[in-house]
């Protein structure tokens, strides 16, 4: 039981940080601004589901 415990623990970590860095090179390439880069990694998975959303 700890194992898988800590399995989720990590995929849900890694999952966190990919979407973080994908939200940030979506948004950098698309408005070319470190400043709304830095902003829409904060929100992650938000910014990655409302830009596939909007630009589908």
């Amino acid at each position: 039981m700890q194992q898988s415990h800590e399995f989720v623990k990590k995929s849900v970590k890694t999952g966190i940080s990919f979407g973080t860095a994908l939200a940030m090179v979506i948004s950098y390439a698309n408005w070319h601004s470190i400043g709304w880069a830095i902003f829409h990694g904060l929100l992650g998975w938000i910014y990655v589901i409302y830009f596939a959303l909007v630009h589908a």
